[in-house]
C-alpha cells in the first residue's frame, strides 16, 4: 500500500472546512444553541440575531440586500429551488426552460422534471472550448421562455460564461435568469448590482465553510415569482420551511468574510500553482492535451487528457493523489463526462480525462510532488497497457 503523504487536488468536489470557520461556529454547537425561531425567549431571540447578522455579512460579499438571501442546506437544493419554484409560481403561457449542456445534474435532473409537467425544455450547446452558444441562446430566447438556468463556472473545467451577456439577451427576451455560481463563490468576484440575474446558488463547502449550507439569491422585484417547492414552516419567507441550521450558517458567512479578504491574492497565488502543476505534467507528458478554454477559467482548476491512458486506472496507480475523473455527484457512475462529451470529445476521449482542483492549502511541494507521482502513474499505466510506453 502507498504510503505518501496525501495531496488534496479534488478542490472543486469539497474543501476543508478552514479552522477560523470551525472556530466561529462551535458556540453554536453547544453554548448558544437554541433554535433562530424561537423567539419569544432570550436565547433564541440571540440565535435569531446571530443569524440576521450572517445574512448582512453574506448579502455584502455578494453585492445584495439581507432579504435576498434565503438559506438552504447546499447548491443543489437552491438549485431546484429556482427551477421547481419558478414553475410553481407560473400562472402565465410561458413554458420553455433552457439550460446548457453542461450544466450540474442538479440543474439538469429539475428541468427535466419538468418536461413530465407540460414544459419544454431547449439545451442550448457549447463550442470545443466549452463556451456557451450565444447565437444559439439568442434563436431559442422567445415569449414563451420563463427561465434560463446557466452556470456561472462549469463544475469540471473551470471554464466561466459570459453571465453579463447570457442574462442581457434573457431579460431582452422577457426570461427570468437563474445562475448556479456553486463553483464560483468566494473564488471569483461575484457583484450582484451589477449582474442582472434573478436567483443564484452557492455552496459554502465549496469555499471552506461547512457542508449541508447553501444559500439562494433571489432578487427582491423576481421574489413574486418563485414558489415554494416543499411546505411545513413558514422560515425564510414561507419559501424554504424548517429549522434554521445556525451553526452552519455562521460558518458560511464566516467563510464569505475570509474569502472575500484575500480573494485577489489568492486567486493569483493558486492561478500560478495550477500553471505550474500543467507545464510539469506536459514536460513530463508531451502528448498531455488541456480540455476548456485556457483563457477564460477559474484560477483553480484543470481538465487534463492523456493520449492513452484511462484516467481510472491512472487513479488507481496514484491514490494518495486525491482527483477526480469528472463531477463529484457522478464519481459512482460509468458513464463518461456529460460536459466533456457536450464540448466534442468521444466517449474514449473523455475516459482519459482527470480533473485537478486546487486550493487556499496547496503548496508548491504538493504540486512538485503530484505531479511527479501523475507521471510515474502514467509511465506504469503505458507499460501495462503497452501503449505509448
Amino acid at each position: 500500500m502507498n504510503t505518501a503523504p496525501a495531496i488534496y487536488l479534488d478542490a472543486m468536489a469539497t474543501t476543508p472546512c478552514d479552522p477560523r470557520v470551525v472556530e466561529a461556529m462551535l458556540p453554536y454547537f453547544h453554548e448558544q444553541f437554541a433554535n433562530a425561531s424561537s423567539t419569544v425567549h432570550a436565547p433564541g431571540q440571540c440565535a435569531y440575531d446571530a443569524v440576521a447578522s450572517a445574512r448582512r455579512t453574506i448579502a455584502s460579499c455578494l453585492g445584495a440586500q439581507a432579504e435576498e438571501i434565503l438559506f438552504t442546506s447546499g447548491a443543489t437544493e437552491s438549485n431546484n429551488m429556482a427551477i421547481l419554484g419558478a414553475a410553481r409560481a407560473n400562472t402565465g403561457s410561458r413554458r420553455t426552460i433552457l439550460t446548457s449542456a453542461v450544466e450540474h445534474r442538479s440543474v439538469l435532473e429539475p428541468c427535466q422534471m419538468l418536461v413530465s409537467q407540460g414544459y419544454t425544455l431547449k439545451t442550448i450547446g457549447v463550442d470545443n472550448q466549452g463556451r456557451l452558444k450565444h447565437d444559439e441562446l439568442q434563436q431559442a430566447l422567445g415569449d414563451d421562455v420563463l427561465l434560463t438556468s446557466i452556470q456561472m463556472a462549469n463544475n469540471e473545467t473551470g471554464v466561466l460564461q459570459d453571465i453579463a451577456t447570457i442574462s442581457r439577451l434573457a431579460k431582452a427576451a422577457g426570461a427570468l435568469v437563474h445562475v448556479d455560481a456553486a463553483q464560483t463563490a468566494g473564488k471569483i468576484p461575484i457583484n450582484l448590482q451589477a449582474l442582472d440575474v434573478d436567483y443564484l446558488s452557492l455552496s459554502a463547502h465549496k469555499f471552506y465553510g461547512p457542508k449541508g449550507i447553501g444559500a439562494l439569491f433571489v432578487r427582491r422585484e423576481a421574489a413574486a415569482h418563485l414558489g415554494p417547492i416543499m411546505g411545513g414552516g413558514t422560515q425564510e419567507r414561507r419559501l424554504r420551511p424548517g429549522t434554521l441550521n445556525v451553526p452552519g450558517i455562521i460558518g458560511m458567512a464566516r467563510a464569505c468574510e475570509l474569502a472575500l479578504a484575500d480573494m485577489q491574492n489568492e486567486g493569483k497565488r493558486i492561478g500560478t500553482l495550477r500553471n505550474l502543476l500543467e507545464n510539469l505534467l506536459m514536460e513530463k507528458i508531451p502528448e498531455l492535451i488541456t480540455n476548456g478554454d485556457r483563457a477564460r477559467r477559474l484560477p483553480c482548476c484543470t481538465s487534463i487528457r492523456f493520449a492513452h491512458t484511462d484516467a481510472a486506472g491512472l487513479m488507481l496507480q496514484v491514490p494518495h493523489v486525491a482527483m477526480s475523473a469528472g463531477a463529484a455527484c457522478s464519481s459512482g457512475s460509468s458513464e463518461p463526462s456529460h460536459v466533456l462529451l457536450a464540448m466534442g470529445l468521444d466517449t474514449d476521449e473523455a475516459s482519459r480525462s482527470l480533473r485537478l482542483s486546487l486550493g487556499r492549502f496547496t503548496t508548491e511541494e504538493d504540486i512538485r510532488s503530484a505531479a511527479e507521482a501523475i507521471a510515474e502513474g502514467y509511465e506504469m499505466m503505458s507499460l501495462l497497457t503497452g501503449v505509448g510506453a
